[in-house]
């Protein structure tokens, strides 16, 4: 039987007035204190942390007298003895590498808490099939973090387009540029079994956003696939899109360089930018304000954008023929050790 709640969507930031208990395994990484804000700024609690590294002490900022495990074992046997408390968790934060989601969002559906999941909320598109059946069984859901879809201006973009003209194809350039250092190549972010690759790591999001807006996928091409960048060519039912992704300063325009910025994030539709630079730092906490209201974003949400990053990490890529972003040109240089290394 589904025992799942009501999936419709939020109409106002309306709360309920129960706090809720939290727990977060993954509590030192750096994305981990957005969802500690998160959890603070909408008046919950976090009960317990969990993290393999002790370089934990954020939480003092937020939640001093949150209990911390380094061992999963004493982390699962607290968790335990909790649920027969007042203190039982409500929601699992999951903030761990990619190819862990899978299995920490099941623990916490067979502890009966709902889990938030950072993006990608799983690797494989098969792995979705999976969870929903436990979600069934469980009668808890998950929740991703898709916070591209609730920011303003991504929301007045999407607006735009519906009320434009209809069956209109839009001609897109995505460009995302994140320099990372040499330890990326050190972590498990450069090993694409773990990470899922540079379009899983640091592309998902963005085609999430793109298919919100502009449907779903027609063709899928990619020209180039690196240690240090990826890109390709996505036919949307309403959108072309060249699209490159980059982990490598070079790859910065020269006048981001000049500033020493070492981000570039640029989405142009028609020639035109879209301006949503700002306005990042509180949509986790409206993430949140959604998901305590049980109207969050779910398995259908994730899946298309899941589907798109693996079939970009199991193409063969064509080279730079056909209709190809223009950064693509650059040369990258490589260390030895990462010339035969493909993400």
């Amino acid at each position: 039987m589904n025992k799942l709640k009501d999936r419709s969507p939020i109409t106002d930031h309306q709360l309920p007035n129960t706090e809720n208990n939290f727990a977060l395994i993954g509590a030192a990484g750096y994305i981990a204190v957005r969802h500690m804000k998160a959890i603070n700024e909408t008046g919950n609690t976090l009960v317990a942390a969990l993290d393999k590294n002790d370089s934990v002490g954020i939480i003092d900022s937020y939640f001093p007298n949150a209990d911390f495990f380094t061992e999963f074992e004493r982390f699962d046997r607290h968790i335990d003895k909790l649920s027969r408390t007042d203190k039982k968790i409500d929601y699992v934060s999951i903030c761990t590498p990619n190819y862990l989601h899978d299995s920490h969002i099941r623990f916490a559906l067979k502890r009966e808490a709902d889990a938030i999941c950072e993006k990608p909320l799983v690797l494989n598109p098969w792995n979705v099939d999976a969870l929903e059946e436990v979600e069934n069984e469980t009668g808890h859901r998950l929740f991703n973090i898709l916070q591209l879809r609730l920011h303003p201006s991504i929301i007045a973009l999407k607006e735009k387009i519906k009320r434009g003209e209809k069956n209109k194809i839009y001609d897109i350039d995505l460009t995302y540029i994140t320099s990372r250092g040499h330890w990326y190549f050190a972590s498990w972010k450069a090993q694409i079994e773990k990470s899922g690759g540079i379009a899983t790591n640091i592309g998902i999001h963005f085609f999430d956003m793109l298919i919100w807006i502009f449907g779903q996928v027609k063709k899928n091409i990619v020209h180039v696939s690196e240690p240090k960048r990826a890109a390709g060519f996505l036919q949307l039912e309403n959108a072309n899109i060249r699209w490159y992704l980059s982990v490598d300063a070079e790859a910065l325009p020269d006048e981001i360089k000049s500033k020493g910025q070492r981000t570039f994030r640029s989405i142009t539709i028609e020639g035109k930018e879209i301006e949503f630079s700002d306005g990042f730092t509180d949509l986790h906490t409206r993430s949140y304000e959604q998901i305590i209201a049980n109207k969050g974003f779910g398995l259908a949400e994730a899946r298309p954008s899941i589907e798109i990053a693996y079939a970009i990490r199991n193409s063969n890529p064509v080279g730079l023929v056909g209709d190809y972003h223009p950064f693509a040109l650059k040369k990258i240089e490589y260390h030895p050790f990462l010339k035969n290394n493909s993400l």
